[in-house]
């Protein structure tokens, strides 16, 4: 015979049984497990399958009724002590026997892992995108203490200065690195772009432009060789260098040492590789990475127009740190005091009056910058915190849903229990019994889960980057995420854990042990409590279907949206001739004549040039007057096009004329204007014909441009933008074309096949062109990341949680069923039909249905009404959206109630009478 001792006493670890009396009651049960054993074998069974049989009536009913029989049940008066020794060993021992006891029932432990990991794992991933972006300190040295000088934020036509980018001339830095005291160290730095190819398809690599005082002010040293200096940084850059950062250092050398005096070619001029900077640096912005690190004065060599010489080119940020003695109200008057005559050291020749006075208004301030600079966070901000409050109403129903089983599992359990009271068990020893079970569920779904966050966490980052834009940012496992997911791991472990805990401890044993298994006391309380739990998580599935109806509409109305220019089949191509040294009336001409030769590729429909492309992020404003009207001082888009233009687009002409080769630089300047334009400023009349003045106040020269053409209506710098006024002026007019431009090419052909006949056409005009390709509707994709990511995570959370909500809602209609199967049984034996019973089962999922969705609806509406600002042409309220998404949930609950509804209408009455 098998030997049962160990296996009975595992059943009653815990309990803490006097000795002698245990092991009475172990002889008792093995004599009985003995028994059993023989006769299965005696029926025909196998060894094994009698063993397993036996085993399983360990936990039956008969057996339980038996040993609570011999135990008599306590007084309060002679309850085992507390544990001897503290309470960690009870602790470590209630845990062991909650693993062990999971391990009994594998279904229900990886269902409930599956849940936690995938609720605590997207929680942890968006809060880790949170900490990078938000959260994070800079990793340089001490960086409490950087301040960033910066103009006080404000409006204005002459600097960028409310935006992410606080930005200063090279005039200004010069004037108050000699004048400002409250810094014992101070630098600027810059980012740019730079083409790494000496001619043909653009190579490019990100730059960081740095003062010679950048990298000792921030505190970072190099990896191998060394950092910039200040002699780096002289006037003319006499010897050039270039230090490359950790990651572009492995992509370009394979990691290998440096070679003294080894150079790298960056716009066709060679710099000296003098080090490279540590790992953990990415520079000044986070969510974007740098490749290559060059002082400022590099900006004469390689700058057609450099930025060093143009008074009124904001292009630097200012770092410093505190003098000793200092603090930042003293570092804040010194600016205010010096900034006046700063700003009017500093003014701008070439400013109208206008911008003079806006200019010499400003004043300097000082600003901590510990967690740096981030376009991504001003973008993706809101959208991570709504986000990872989704990602959290996700965790919520999977715990609703794991209390659900859990309440099952404690009624199936109902006579363990009943056993262990009547043995002794405190209700407070129980408690924490079970929830010690609830812990190591919650454990081992935070340990997957936290594997499951890298994954996401490298997910969400690539689905943000763009081949144009590579996101980077820095996510270790540090204390900080693991705090945050061992506090999820314990606050799941209550949620789901306590409830279920609580009623499973308020057992009475008798009755319990008396109950032939159905109606047992305190089902029908326990019932209730999973119905509410089906409620809650009906209602918070409602929410996020919702949200992601919301967002996915939007998304399409993004992508439906007539913008007033076509959008497939057309490439964009920037063209870069910087190297050519060109004088302005040959810059011109050369733009013709690249257009005219891409014309000419077989397949190429048409062709034409701009200075921006609608959706780049680029843009062109100024004041306009319009003659014979009192439009004085108003503000319009410009952008310059080449003929061909709106045709290539297929932008509709809808008056007048297309630019063309009547439109030379000696001609009377020409214009065409959107229908916004004609209805704002000429209350909708044909605008051809009048005059467009550009309203410079205090300047010699006027700009005038005759209206000869009116075009539809288009999008200039966001799809989500309303029509604005656009004015459009020649190409072959400017005075000063500058040494790149955009050609935009359409054609049926697949625009990859074009790209090699397109890089001969420009090598035909010179080798020296440097050219880069996107597809038009990449980039129109790319300006919608931030809906593309809202939608799709919120679809796979929505169905995410209409899943568990689908798994809670079978759950408790086959309680339902099987506690009702008595009552079943009686009506089917009057003569209720098999459609009757499927109608009762029904109305019962329909109940809660319908209670969810009342619920769910108004919180639906008010959580909507948080991300209003991500919506497009939908309201927070949209009925179409909330119909949709309480039909779904409808599908799903009536999926969910099917089968056990056709098993309560299939009940055989006869059998259920009998179990009564």
């Amino acid at each position: 015979m098998p030997d049962w001792s160990n296996e009975i006493r595992e059943r009653l670890a815990g309990l803490k049984v006097d000795p002698a009396r245990e092991q009475s009651i172990v002889e008792e049960i093995a004599q009985h497990l003995d028994d059993r054993y023989a006769e299965l074998l005696a029926q025909g069974s196998a060894p094994e399958t009698a063993l397993r049989s036996a085993l399983d009536e360990l936990d039956g009913p008969v057996l339980a009724a038996a040993l609570a029989d011999a135990v008599p049940r306590p007084s309060p008066s002679t309850l085992p002590p507390a544990e001897e020794g503290g309470w960690l060993p009870g602790l470590l021992q209630d845990l062991r026997y909650g693993a062990r006891r999971l391990r009994l029932e594998p279904l229900f432990a990886i269902v409930a892992i599956l849940s936690l990991a995938l609720g605590i794992g997207a929680n942890t991933a968006i809060f880790q995108l949170l900490d990078a972006v938000r959260l994070r300190r800079l990793p340089v040295e001490r960086p409490e203490e950087l301040y960033n000088v910066r103009i006080k934020p404000g409006t204005s036509r002459t600097g960028n200065f409310s935006g992410n980018w606080p930005q200063l001339t090279s005039a200004l830095w010069d004037r108050i690195r000699s004048e400002q005291q409250a810094f014992s160290k101070l630098a600027v730095w810059s980012t740019d772009s730079v083409n790494l190819a000496s001619g043909g398809e653009a190579r490019f690599a990100k730059a960081l432009w740095v003062s010679g005082t950048f990298f000792d002010t921030v505190g970072v040293r190099a990896m191998q060789g060394r950092v910039l200096g200040s002699g780096d940084d002289a006037p003319g850059c006499p010897a050039p260098a270039v230090v490359l950062s950790e990651r572009f250092w492995k992509r370009a050398l394979g990691g290998r040492p440096i070679n003294p005096g080894e150079t790298l070619r960056i716009e066709g001029r060679p710099f000296e590789i003098v080090g490279v900077t540590p790992a953990s640096f990415f520079g000044m912005e986070v969510g974007l990475s740098f490749d290559v690190a060059l002082p400022t004065c590099a900006e004469d060599l390689i700058a057609d127009m450099p930025r060093t010489k143009i008074r009124r080119a904001w292009w630097l940020a200012a770092v410093g740190r505190l003098a000793p003695g200092w603090t930042h109200e003293k570092a804040q008057a010194h600016l205010a005091a010096i900034s006046k005559g700063l700003f009017e050291a500093t003014l701008p020749e070439d400013y109208d009056t206008a911008d003079v006075k806006n200019y010499l208004s400003f004043q300097l301030v000082a600003r901590p910058i510990s967690t740096g600079f981030s376009d991504l966070r001003e973008d993706y901000s809101d959208p991570l915190w709504l986000l990872l409050g989704i990602s959290a109403l996700v965790l919520l129903i999977a715990c609703a849903n794991i209390a659900n089983l859990m309440v099952a599992r404690a009624s199936a359990r109902q006579r363990e229990i009943a056993v262990r009271l009547a043995l002794g068990a405190s209700r407070r020893r129980l408690i924490r019994q079970l929830l010690a079970e609830s812990f190591v569920l919650a454990a081992a779904g935070a340990a997957c889960g936290v594997a499951l966050a890298q994954a996401l966490s490298r997910l969400l980052v690539s689905y943000l980057s763009t081949e144009q834009a590579e996101i980077f940012v820095a996510m270790p496992r540090d204390l900080r995420l693991l705090g945050f997911t061992a506090g999820l791991a314990v606050l799941t472990c209550v949620l789901f854990g306590l409830l279920p805990a609580l009623q499973a401890s308020n057992t009475d044993p008798l009755e319990a042990l008396k109950s032939g298994g159905r109606g047992i006391a305190g089902s029908g309380a326990r019932l209730s409590v999973r119905r509410a739990l089906v409620v809650l998580q009906v209602a918070l599935s409602l929410v996020l279907l919702v949200g992601a109806l919301l967002f996915v509409r939007s998304l399409g109305n993004l992508l439906s949206l007539d913008a007033g220019f076509r959008s497939d089949h057309i490439l964009v191509i920037d063209t870069d001739f910087r190297r050519l040294h060109l004088p302005d009336e040959r810059r011109t001409a050369l733009r013709r004549e690249l257009v005219e030769r891409m014309r000419a590729i077989p397949g190429v429909a048409d062709a034409a040039s701009a200075r921006i492309v609608p959706l780049s992020d680029s843009s062109w404003n100024d004041p306009i007057s319009i003659e014979g009207t009192e439009i004085r001082r108003e503000s319009v888009n410009f952008n310059r096009v080449g003929p061909g233009y709106f045709r290539t687009m297929g932008t509709p002409l809808l008056a007048g004329r297309d630019f063309d080769s009547r439109d030379l630089p000696a001609s009377e300047s020409a214009a065409i204007v959107t229908e916004t334009f004609a209805r704002k400023f000429l209350n909708g009349q044909n605008p051809v014909g009048r005059t467009v003045q550009l309203d410079h106040e205090g300047r010699d020269t006027v700009e005038r441009f005759q209206i000869v053409g009116l075009v539809r209506d288009s999008k200039y710098e966001e799809l989500r933008e309303d029509f604005a006024p656009i004015v459009f002026l020649a190409d072959a007019q400017d005075a000063h074309p500058g040494p790149r431009t955009h050609v935009v090419v359409r054609s049926e052909l697949p625009l990859a096949t074009l790209v090699p006949s397109l890089t001969s056409a420009v090598a035909g005009v010179s080798p020296e062109i440097s050219v880069m390709y996107r597809p038009f509707r990449d980039m129109l994709r790319e300006g919608l990341l931030r809906e593309r990511l809202m939608a799709s995570l919120s679809v796979f959370f929505g169905f995410l949680a209409a899943v568990l909500a689908m798994i809670g809602l079978y759950g408790v209609v086959s309680f339902m069923v099987v506690r009702r199967r008595n009552e079943i049984g009686v009506r089917m034996a009057m003569g209720a039909t098999r459609k009757d019973i499927l109608a009762l089962v029904l109305r019962e999922a329909g109940t809660l249905l319908a209670a969810g969705i009342v619920i769910g609806v108004v919180l639906a509406i008010g959580a909507a009404s948080l991300a209003r600002s991500l919506l497009y042409g939908l309201g927070p309220s949209d009925p179409v959206t909330i119909i949709l998404a309480s039909a779904g949930l409808a599908a799903v609950a009536v999926a969910a109630s099917l089968l056990p509804a056709h098993r309560a209408a299939t009940l055989d009455p006869v059998t259920a009478l009998r179990e009564e």
